[in-house]
């Protein structure tokens, strides 16, 4: 099944628990389930937060999660089924978030990833996205996390109160 069979939408509480164990299977591996069904279904509430989902014949074959503030975007959660990855996937999915960002006016989209998943940073670089900072034991003490960032514009400096 090609990318473009998959179709991209908002997320609804009724698929917090295929999200939800997607996260743990895919994300979280050997860490522990930190984003069981009802954390993701808050995220899917939060009005601040995008929950996207990419469906084949209906069913999620992917999600992300991101949270948009005023000048900064967060990409907190991205996982594509093994079936379905390589496809583009999460390319579609993480572009329409940019786009989204853009259209809110962020500056610039943020994302930590484990240090150890090469994958996952050659994906990123090829979005644009640059290493920052790499911070020792972020993953629950026991995997260092390392930071990128994509810049959409020029962040808006705070007026001086004179």
């Amino acid at each position: 099944m090609a990318a473009l069979d998959i179709e991209l939408g908002l997320a609804n509480g009724g698929d917090a628990p295929q999200l939800a164990a997607l996260a743990r299977d895919l994300i979280e591996a050997g860490l522990g389930w930190g984003y069981r069904a009802p954390r993701i279904a808050a995220l899917i509430r939060d009005a601040d937060t995008v929950t996207l989902v990419a469906r084949a014949s209906g069913r999620p074959a992917g999600f992300a999660v991101m949270r948009i503030g005023d000048e900064r975007a967060h990409l907190i959660l991205l996982a594509v089924q093994t079936a379905h990855q390589r496809r583009g996937i999460g390319r579609r999915m993480v572009e329409w978030l940019i786009e989204s960002a853009a259209t809110a006016g962020v500056s610039s989209v943020h994302v930590e990833l484990r240090a150890s998943n090469a994958p996952a940073y050659a994906f990123y670089r090829t979005l644009a996205f640059v290493e920052t900072i790499r911070v020792p034991g972020y993953y629950r003490g026991r995997e260092t996390a390392l930071r990128m960032i994509r810049m959409l514009r020029t962040p808006t400096l705070p007026r001086s109160q004179d």
